[in-house]
């Protein structure tokens, strides 16, 4: 049986302002979680605090600590760390979730300023926020990491080059992170999302029709037992729209 009674557990989500995030937020806050709320967007954190607020005037569970940071930010990406550690001496939780798609063009077409850009906040700074937190990790009891990845890491597709590098440039930090911790109660795994109504899916597939996609508190739900007390399993990807695990190939 899958455990969700976090009370006590202190988690980390990025990109909480919207989407995916937000409602990985919501529903860690509402599982009993402090949950540290990383965006750039202030008002979309604001209305996450209000909702969380109002859910734990109701049942006595969860809270939140709004944190406003661009990740590009690598200096702040650092003070996080310190702060985590001077309030609560641990982190039980990471969800790094945030990432930008950039454009969808053809790889000579894309421009420097963009392919950085999709780099340094998908991979670089993702790297730091490991870094970061991996101390606090690994002073929990039963640490567990969420690193949001996607199929198109593994797919490769036509025009999707930056945002497919980047995917598959924090899966292989995932698995090797996993690998270095693999001893300890800390389990890390990345997870595919898959298609889900957000603002990222619909600057990519602008044509589709956003009403046949799951909505993003549904994916949310969906990729919680990631962060389970039950999960023995690190270095994984967990593919959210089948709720399993699937195993990398791995050298003899």
């Amino acid at each position: 049986m899958t455990t969700f009674d976090l009370t006590g557990r202190v988690a980390v989500v990025t990109g909480a302002s919207r989407g995916i995030g937000y409602h990985l937020a919501k529903q860690l806050a509402a599982a009993g979680a402090h949950v540290i709320a990383v965006a750039r967007t202030q008002g979309g954190l604001e209305e996450l605090d209000d909702e969380i607020r109002a859910e734990a005037e109701r049942t006595g569970k969860g809270a939140a600590t709004l944190v406003p940071l661009d990740l590009t930010d690598m200096a702040g990406i650092d003070r996080l760390g310190g702060a985590i550690n001077e309030r609560w001496g641990k982190l039980d939780i990471l969800i790094a979730n945030a990432a930008i798609l950039g454009v969808i063009a053809p790889i000579g077409h894309v421009e420097a300023k963009v392919f950085e850009r999709v780099m340094a906040v998908n991979v670089t700074a993702t790297w730091r926020l490991i870094r970061s937190v991996d101390p606090l990790l690994r002073k929990s009891d039963a640490g567990r990491a969420a690193i949001m990845s996607s199929s198109s890491a593994h797919s490769c597709r036509a025009f999707w080059s930056a945002y497919a590098a980047s995917k598959a440039s924090v899966e292989a930090l995932a698995r090797s992170w996993a690998a270095e911790t693999q001893n300890m109660p800390l389990r890390v795994n990345s997870v595919d999302p898959g298609a889900t109504r957000t603002a990222m899916r619909a600057q990519a597939a602008p044509g589709e029709d956003p009403m046949t996609l799951p909505h993003p508190s549904e994916v949310a739900s969906r990729i919680l037992p990631v962060i389970a007390l039950e999960v023995t399993e690190t270095g994984l990807l967990w593919e959210s729209s089948q709720m399993r695990f699937l195993s990398y190939n791995r050298p003899d």
